[in-house]
C-alpha cells in the first residue's frame, strides 16, 4: 500500500500549546445566520436524497465493511459484538478478512452506468447523491494516488467516483462524497500517534475536492477511539474550505473520537469542537425527532442493509412515502439508501422504490420542496409543513370526528386535498378541525392544503389544541 509521506507536524509551543490553522475562513465558526442560512438553504430545499453504498463486498452479498471478519483495530463504539451481529445476521454475514481483502480482484460491475444511476434518481425526485468514495474496509471507489487498494487495481479498473460526479454535473444533480475515517484495513489507522493514518485521510480527502469538480456536501462516517490530539481536524477543516467555500458538511467528522482511556485528550478548543460538529445531523437506520432547531437528515436504507445483500427484503414504496414524509414535517432530509448489485445495476425492488416515489412526487412535490416543518408536530397522525402562504397537511390517520389542531396564527382562506377533493375547515380561537370523506382519502398520505392569509416564520411551533 502507498501511504503519504507529506507529513506536517503539529510545532509544539511553550506549556503544551499547538499552533493552529488559519479558521478564519471556516464557516462552522465564523459565519453569521444569514450567511449560513444561504449556504444551506439548497439542502434545506432538496429534502429527498439518494445513498449509494457499493464496493466489492457486493461480490458475496456480504455488508459493506462490517461483513470483514477480523479484529478491528483499536476502535471505540463499534455497535454490536461480533456473536451478538452473528445473532442478529446469521453465520453467514461473514466472510474471513483474507477473502474480503481480496474480492476487489473480482469486482468488475460491466453494466456499471453512471447516466442510468443519475437518471434513476431524477425519477425519483430526489435532488443529490450521496456515494461512497471510501468506507470503513479501506476500499476507493476511486483512483487515488494514495493507496494501491482502489478501483483502478480491479478488472473493471475504471474510476467510478468520476463517471458518477460527471453524470452529476451535465444535469444539474448536487454531489455528496462518503468518506469514512474510520479504515479497518490501513496498516497504521489508530497505530502510534496516528501521524501517518491522519495525512493519509486527509490527503485522500483533498484528493476528492480537487480531481472531481464541484462538491456540495462531504458526510464523513466515524473517526474512532482515540484522543483529539492524534487529528488534525483543524488542517482538515481548514484545507476542505480553502477548496469549497459553500461545503456541507455532517456531524460524523469527529465522531466517536476519545477519550477512551483516562489520558485521552478533548478537542483542542471549543472552536474545533464547534466546527467538528459540521452543519447537520444524522439519525441513522430511522426518522429522526422533529427538530426546527437544527438541520437534520435520516439515513435509512431500502433493503435488509447498506450494501447489497440480494434480491429480498425491501421496504415497499408506501413505507418510503412515509418516511419521507416524516422526514420533511419534522425539518429534516431523507437520504435513501440503495446497494447496487455486483453489476452495477440498482435491483428491481429499488428500481420500482424510485419510479413510485417519483410518480407521488409529481403530484405532491409542492408540499415537500423547499417546505419548512411545522408548524404542528409530528405524530401518529401525520405531520405538517409550511411554504410561502401554504399550509401542508400529511395525514396519515383520520378521527372519525376529524383532525383536531392547535389554533393558527393566520386566517385560513381556502382549503384542498393536492389531488382537488373538498375539505372542510372550521377555525376558531381555540383551534382548528379538518374533515375530509373517507372516500376522498387517499394512500398513503393525503395531503390537505390550506391556503392563509399570511406567511410565518420558519420554526414556529403551534400549541396542542386544548
Amino acid at each position: 500500500m502507498k501511504t503519504i509521506f507529506a507529513i506536517t507536524f503539529i510545532l509544539l509551543l511553550p506549556v503544551g500549546c499547538w499552533s493552529q490553522a488559519d479558521l478564519s475562513h471556516v464557516p462552522q465558526i465564523n459565519e453569521t445566520k444569514e450567511q449560513r442560512d444561504e449556504r444551506m438553504q439548497w439542502f434545506r430545499d432538496a429534502k429527498f436524497g439518494l445513498f449509494i453504498h457499493w464496493g466489492p463486498s457486493s461480490v458475496t452479498h456480504t455488508e459493506i465493511s462490517w461483513g470483514r471478519d477480523a479484529k478491528r483495530p483499536m476502535d471505540i463504539h463499534n455497535g454490536e459484538s461480533p456473536s451478538e451481529q452473528v445473532e442478529r445476521y446469521g453465520h453467514d454475514f461473514y466472510i474471513p478478512a483474507d477473502l474480503y481483502d481480496n474480492l476487489y480482484k473480482y469486482f468488475n460491475p460491466v453494466k456499471f452506468d453512471a447516466d442510468r444511476w443519475v437518471k434513476t434518481a431524477r425519477d425519483a425526485g430526489m435532488q443529490y447523491i450521496v456515494f461512497t468514495a471510501k468506507h470503513h474496509d479501506g476500499f476507493s471507489n476511486y483512483h487515488t494516488g494514495l493507496s494501491d487498494y482502489s478501483i483502478a487495481n480491479t478488472p473493471f479498473k475504471r474510476d467510478i467516483v468520476k463517471e458518477l460526479t460527471d453524470a452529476c454535473h451535465k444535469v444539474g444533480m448536487k454531489v455528496g462524497l462518503y468518506y469514512s475515517t474510520r479504515d479497518w484495513y490501513h496498516p497504521a489507522y489508530l497505530v502510534g500517534d496516528n501521524e501517518v493514518y491522519d495525512a493519509f485521510y486527509r490527503g485522500q480527502v483533498q484528493e476528492l475536492l480537487t480531481n472531481y469538480g464541484e462538491v456540495d456536501v462531504i458526510w464523513f462516517d466515524h473517526v474512532g477511539g482515540r484522543d483529539w490530539s492524534k487529528w488534525k481536524f483543524d488542517e482538515l477543516f481548514a484545507m476542505m474550505y480553502e477548496h469549497n467555500p459553500n461545503l456541507i458538511v455532517n456531524n460524523r467528522g469527529a465522531r466517536f473520537c476519545g477519550p477512551s482511556t483516562p489520558e485521552d485528550k478533548g478537542p483542542a478548543s471549543p472552536e474545533i469542537e464547534k466546527m467538528t460538529q459540521g452543519d447537520f445531523v444524522t439519525p441513522e437506520g430511522r426518522i429522526g425527532k422533529m427538530d426546527l432547531a437544527q438541520d437534520w437528515e435520516s439515513c435509512i436504507h431500502v433493503g435488509k442493509g447498506w450494501s447489497y445483500r440480494g434480491e429480498g427484503g425491501f421496504k415497499t414504496s408506501e413505507e418510503c412515502i412515509k418516511m419521507l414524509v416524516s422526514c420533511t414535517t419534522g425539518g429534516g432530509n431523507l437520504l435513501l439508501n440503495f446497494g447496487p448489485r455486483p453489476d452495477g445495476t440498482f435491483t428491481d425492488a429499488e428500481t420500482e422504490v424510485a419510479m413510485a416515489m417519483g410518480q407521488w412526487l409529481k403530484t405532491y412535490g409542492d408540499a415537500i420542496y423547499g417546505t419548512r416543518g411545522g408548524p404542528y408536530s409530528n405524530g401518529q397522525w401525520g405531520g405538517s409543513c409550511h411554504k410561502g402562504n401554504k399550509l401542508y397537511l400529511h395525514v396519515f390517520e383520520w378521527p372519525a370526528d376529524g383532525l383536531a389542531l392547535g389554533a393558527l396564527p393566520a386566517k385560513v382562506l381556502s382549503a384542498r386535498t393536492l389531488t382537488d377533493k373538498k375539505v372542510n375547515v372550521s377555525q376558531d380561537d381555540e383551534g382548528l378541525t379538518v374533515k375530509l370523506e373517507s372516500s376522498d382519502q387517499d394512500t398513503p398520505v393525503t395531503v390537505v392544503e390550506l391556503t392563509l392569509d399570511q406567511t410565518f416564520a420558519p420554526g414556529t411551533l403551534v400549541e396542542k389544541r386544548p
